[in-house]
């Protein structure tokens, strides 16, 4: 089964800068919108930010200004640059890719974590 695999994740400090990277292990096909998520502890998952394959962006507030989402669609690739990190980014963040069919892929989560 092809899986989203993700990478970049890590310890940076307040102020610094991380990058995601976010692709299928395989092919995947009929993608129409990639994008991240993020998990804190004992808080409900939220979307981060999402890209359409015609390059449309949407950011939850919080990160507005300091995030960037792009993605290459031929690839069915996502990255989140995030800049300007504070401790409340730190979570699990998890890409996701939907396909034009509504199904829904997950990728494992990889660790955010910013220190103060």
């Amino acid at each position: 089964q092809v899986q989203l695999v993700e990478s970049g994740g890590g310890l940076a400090q307040a102020g610094g800068s991380l990058r995601l990277s976010c692709g299928p292990s395989g092919s995947m096909s009929r993608i129409s919108t990639m994008g991240w998520y993020r998990q804190a502890p004992g808080k409900q998952r939220e979307l981060v930010a999402g890209i359409t394959n015609g390059g449309s962006t949407n950011y939850a507030e919080s990160v507005k200004g300091r995030f960037t989402i792009s993605g290459d669609s031929s690839r069915n690739t996502v990255y989140l640059q995030m800049n300007s990190l504070k401790p409340e980014d730190t979570a699990v963040y998890y890409c996701y890719a939907r396909q034009r069919a509504g199904y829904v892929h997950w990728g494992q989560g990889t660790q955010v974590t910013v220190s103060s």
